[in-house]
């Protein structure tokens, strides 16, 4: 069973068994508390081989042996059948949206951070993607990011275009791109904006969101820690409008963008069929070698009419419940966050599993030696932001992206109606999860 649904916190909840009976608890350790942590990551091969080193690294240094599993096709259904049967790995890294789920199906123990050997140096935002909706700490940070905008240079400059800093600039580049043969192979094949729009996980809505917060939308606004439905306000349809108008009328993203996930996205790119595309910074390593590290830029993303915000995520490791290793476990977290083991994970190749770090002692620059870091660096201080701290926000990020992949596929159908109707179901999952204003 999927979490990416409409239900309730509780209807999952119920779904598995765990409102009567939980997921074990810390205080019912389980398991050999002799054998190896096991470790989950929801990594493909390459990044899970830099984190075999850091894990490896652990091993040596501490002698804690690790079971590790990287995990990525069907990552959350295998992790709610471990729940199911109450026998969850020790730890887990992966995507700081998960922490409302786990936390509400108890599959957490809580972080006492002031305890967190090492946790006075990891800065305060990088804390706050492991906060739970009830101000307690339930993860551990090990990495963060915001979102940047990757170009074509090469096409760019053949074409005569600036750096586009705004979004009429952005939308005249993506027209270029897809009316210009910047390629120069004499065929109508390259593509202004990429775009990852499948309903899968809610790709679609995780794309949009940055552009939506440029217009001044929302999809939930915060009101002294209560949450209100923004999805249909004048900023969100205004930059509903806007996307829709580079899917129906001047056509500039790539054939098949309402059934492309994020993995099939990148090679429109890495490939010189698109040229423009807002993404992870955890790309330019993939992207260097193809189509090259001098053919692309990475900036930061042209003003909408209300500014540059744009979504700033991160990873956290989550000591989960039922361990018979709960020294361990802390232990892992506390290594994982050092120094050491941030800039081992920031050196992956081709892509790192700590993307910005969480501790202050790391130097971005230092590290990378790459000016297009600071550029995220930079990005991710000033204009970043994450999704809204409610227990489960899955179901309003799948529900927003059914119905823009809906909006965005019918180039005739209602914006504003489509909308509301939206806003209502929105509001009635608000208010099942208690944080409706």
């Amino acid at each position: 069973m999927s979490i990416g649904t409409s239900r309730s916190v509780a209807a999952v909840l119920a779904a598995f068994g765990l409102l009567a009976a939980g997921c074990g608890t810390a205080s019912a350790p389980q398991g050999d508390p002799n054998a190896p942590l096991e470790v989950w990551t929801r990594s493909l091969d390459d990044t899970a081989k830099v984190y075999e080193k850091i894990f490896a690294d652990f091993t040596a240094r501490t002698g804690v042996k690790i079971d590790y599993k990287p995990v990525y096709n069907d990552f959350d259904k295998r992790m709610q059948e471990r729940a199911a049967s109450r026998d969850l790995p020790d730890l887990v890294i992966t995507d700081v949206s998960a922490l409302g789920v786990y936390q509400s199906q108890g599959m957490v123990t809580e972080v006492d951070r002031a305890s967190f050997a090492g946790g006075a140096d990891l800065v305060d935002r990088a804390w706050n993607n492991a906060k739970g909706s009830d101000g307690k700490y339930y993860g551990v940070p090990v990495s963060t990011q915001a979102q940047a905008t990757f170009i074509r240079k090469d096409w760019r400059e053949k074409l005569g275009k600036p750096v586009p800093t705004t979004w009429a600039e952005l939308v005249d580049l993506a027209k270029a791109f897809t009316a210009g043969d910047p390629d120069g192979n004499g065929q109508s094949d390259t593509y202004g904006m990429l775009v990852p729009g499948s309903t899968d996980r809610g790709y679609l809505a995780w794309w949009a969101s940055s552009y939506i917060w440029q217009a001044g939308g929302d999809i939930l606004a915060e009101d002294n820690g209560k949450y209100r439905v923004a999805v249909d306000s004048p900023g969100t349809v205004a930059a509903v409008e806007w996307l829709r108008g580079m899917f129906c009328d001047s056509k500039v993203v790539q054939p098949g963008a309402l059934t492309t996930i994020t993995n099939d996205a990148h090679t429109f790119f890495e490939q010189g069929k698109a040229g423009i595309y807002l993404t992870g910074p955890y790309m330019m390593g993939r992207f260097d070698k193809a189509p090259g590290k001098d053919k692309y830029e990475v900036i930061a993303s042209p003003k909408g009419p209300s500014g540059s915000t744009v979504l700033g995520e991160g990873e956290n490791m989550y000591l989960m419940a039922g361990s018979a290793r709960p020294a361990d476990q802390k232990k892992l977290a506390e290594f994982m966050v050092s120094p050491d083991a941030q800039k081992a994970g920031m050196q992956g190749v081709p892509r790192p599993v700590v993307r910005l770090p969480v501790n202050s002692k790391v130097d971005v620059s230092a590290v990378y030696n790459d000016p297009r870091w600071n550029t995220v660096a930079e990005v991710y201080a000033e204009d970043a932001r994450p999704f809204p701290n409610v227990p489960n926000f899955q179901p309003f990020r799948q529900q927003t992206a059914e119905t823009l992949n809906a909006l965005f596929a019918r180039c005739g159908s209602d914006i504003r109606a489509e909308l509301g109707k939206l806003a209502a179901n929105l509001n009635k999952e608000l208010k099942s999860q208690g944080m409706a204003k």
